[in-house]
């Protein structure tokens, strides 16, 4: 029996219009590459948590993925806070999964503009 322990993942990106299509397209983009990039599953989705800069105001950004196929994980939104000189226009993710990965074998993924946000952790 393999043993799966909770995990989180980290992930970002950017739009560069503050639209609904392109929050939910981009937060999509962001989310299947974690998924994919870690071997994951859905089923091995325990939950998922979006933050949004201020200047994104057209769309929560669960809103893409709780209408293609994750509706059935929990999804929380909240807005990020606005630091002097942070990333515009910014979705990020904190994703919660069972792995039987350890935490160093797992890959974060930030996308467009968020890409230098966090270079500290592993690829």
């Amino acid at each position: 029996m393999e043993t799966s322990t909770v995990r989180a993942l980290r992930g970002a990106t950017t739009v560069e219009t503050d639209t609904p299509e392109e929050i939910s397209s981009r937060t999509l983009e962001v989310l299947h590459a974690l998924l994919e990039q870690n071997s994951l599953e859905h089923q091995d989705l325990i939950s998922i948590f979006f933050t949004a800069t201020p200047d994104l105001v057209s769309a929560f950004p669960a809103t893409g993925p709780r209408l293609n196929g994750f509706g059935d994980v929990p999804l929380m939104c909240a807005q990020e806070i606005a630091v002097n000189g942070s990333a515009r226009r910014c979705v990020r993710i904190l994703l919660h999964v069972n792995t039987d990965k350890a935490r160093g074998e797992l890959h974060h993924v930030y996308l467009h503009g968020a890409q230098g946000l966090r270079d500290d952790l592993p690829k």
